[in-house]
């Protein structure tokens, strides 16, 4: 018997060591116990995955959750799941197709101008949580034309987020979180080419590219929003279990699912502890007032060089403008530094 006692104690020592690697790798808890009651919260892409997550966590805290979802079935279904685990009745469904600027300007206008019994109108929206995505899909086009993840991840967000503005900063403080990916420091914002007309489409540099414009505009928004009250942040959420990477192809195969699932179940975390970062800079206390920052997970770290250029940063803003149709009254034209016009 005690030929084996050695071999067992090394073999759960690196069993042990394994697991508590794999937790400080995925980062954790959201550390904030806070909770939100009465609190709108909007979150996209929350019919599945990290934004199902997301908003089943915010639910339990107590929260007014909407779910802006393109599958309107799957939405209606997390929303009735949600409800029976936390027992928050102030879970809903809302169908937003963030591949249609139609249907952006759609959902926008029902959140804020419709009369509350017929259309939900919310006479808040305290926090935005910026989730839906694509990722290296084929080369697709929104109905308005754009590269699809470009669309979906970076257009379709900003012209929401700037539709909802007015509505953000009257239920200032109020927060804005975008769910970029550790992916945006390999991308690069080719102005002569956003949408991939003239040059041989690339998957993955396409979608490095979108999630480096979430980074870029964060941080031009957040000057805009100076003294109004609205903070904006963004975050890469860790790498997630979940539908998004269904068009990457990593587990095609046998081989690669043996030679890589020990890499995978090492780096890759649960939708659950996916869904904390986004959690975390939506509730915590004391990121009251912080805006215009780049979250690895749970830390505030700096993002890529291309990600602070000023420069880039007001070309993004202007070429996104045009290409969505937002007009000067949505306060799209805010000096820097200054509150946006009411």
């Amino acid at each position: 018997m005690s030929r084996y006692v050695l071999p067992l104690s090394v073999l759960g020592t690196a069993v042990g060591g394994a697991v508590l690697l794999k937790d400080f790798v995925a980062g954790g808890a959201c550390p904030s116990k806070a909770t939100i009651p009465g609190k709108t919260v909007i979150v996209t892409g929350a019919n599945t995955g990290i934004g199902k997550q997301t908003a089943l966590e915010l639910a339990k805290r107590g929260g007014n959750i909407i779910l802006a979802c393109r599958d309107m079935e799957k939405c209606e279904a997390a929303a009735k799941e949600i409800r029976g685990e936390t027992l928050n009745h102030r879970v809903n469904a809302r169908h937003l197709d963030l591949a249609s600027l139609k249907s952006i300007r759609e959902f926008a206008a029902k959140v804020t101008e419709g009369k509350r019994e017929a259309s939900g109108l919310e006479e808040h929206v305290h926090i935005l949580i910026n989730n839906a995505a694509v990722m290296r899909c084929p080369h697709w086009t929104t109905e308005d034309g754009f590269e699809m993840q470009l669309g979906v991840n970076y257009l379709g967000h900003f012209l929401l987020t700037n539709l909802l503005l007015d509505k953000l900063k009257a239920s200032a403080p109020s927060r804005i979180i975008n769910v970029s990916s550790l992916a945006h420091v390999a991308g690069h914002i080719d102005f002569e080419d956003l949408n991939w007309e003239k040059r041989k489409y690339d998957t993955k540099a396409a979608y490095c590219q979108s999630k480096l414009a979430v980074v870029v505009s964060t941080k031009e928004l957040s000057q805009r929003l100076q003294g109004t009250g609205v903070t904006v942040n963004a975050l890469h959420p860790g790498v997630a279990r979940t539908e998004l990477g269904r068009h990457t192809g990593m587990h095609s195969s046998a081989f690669s699912s043996f030679t890589l699932g020990p890499i995978f179940w090492l780096l890759v975390k649960s939708p659950q502890l996916a869904a904390q970062p986004s959690v975390y800079l939506a509730v915590a206390e004391e990121l009251e007032g912080v805006s215009g920052k780049y979250f690895d997970v749970l830390k505030e770290k700096p993002p890529a060089p291309e990600a602070e250029d000023e420069e880039v940063a007001k070309r993004l803003w202007a070429e996104s403008v045009r290409l969505v149709g937002l007009e000067m009254s949505h306060g799209s034209h805010g000096k820097r530094g200054q509150p946006l016009p009411k």
